[in-house]
């Protein structure tokens, strides 16, 4: 075999071996590895503690997005008018929603200090591929905080599509408000919304922890 050939064979192995692996991690276990991941980044950053936003986008764009079903949990929340959306429509409506939530996320990370997550064992019926992740956030001063995460299981391994903030799930929350923006201006007048949101947040600085 020549060089060149044996240098792609095991590229493509490792690649394989890399998806399998990626695949074969349970839910539970990828909550926690992004978990403390994405803490013990904020934690050692400097910057992002100064409430840096470029830094903290990045975080949140390299470290929890590609984990994240954007598009499915854009589709809960439009509920039945994803139906009646073309494709367009929702191309960008998941973007603007997906963007929002990056936003969300960031001034969240931007607040972090010395909160830990603990976990509770996970409650799945063997072979499920929708199951929840519960985690609880200790404060220094307070109540835990809940934190729960939903997950499906597809091609590209488990993904979260909901996440559950002192008992009250995202994607319920927002499917009120979507669905009262539809019926004012149309799947069009949801997006308008949303980007102008988007451009409000993106103008305004995060706040660095007290």
């Amino acid at each position: 075999m020549k060089p060149i050939i044996q240098l792609i064979a095991a590229a493509s192995a490792t690649i394989a071996f890399a998806t399998s692996a990626i695949a074969a991690e349970a839910p539970d276990a990828l909550v926690k590895r992004i978990s403390a991941d994405v803490i013990e980044t904020v934690k050692s950053d400097k910057d992002i503690q100064a409430g840096n936003r470029n830094k903290i986008m990045d975080l949140v764009n390299s470290k929890i997005l590609p984990h994240v079903d954007a598009q499915k949990m854009t589709q809960q929340a439009a509920g039945r008018f994803w139906r009646q959306a073309t494709p367009a429509q929702q191309q960008a409506l998941t973007k603007e929603f997906t963007n929002l939530l990056v936003y969300t996320y960031s001034g969240a990370l931007s607040q972090i200090k010395n909160e830990t997550v603990e976990f509770q064992p996970m409650r799945a019926e063997a072979g499920a591929n929708d199951v929840e992740v519960r985690s609880q956030v200790k404060v220094a001063r307070g109540e835990p905080i809940t934190l729960n995460y939903r997950l499906a299981n597809g091609p590209q391994g488990w993904k979260i599509y909901d996440i559950n903030v002192l008992g009250a799930w995202l994607v319920q929350t927002y499917t009120s408000t979507f669905a009262s923006e539809i019926n004012k201006g149309g799947i069009d007048g949801l997006i308008k919304k949303l980007a102008e949101r988007n451009q409000q947040l993106a103008s305004k600085p995060l706040k660095a922890p007290k």
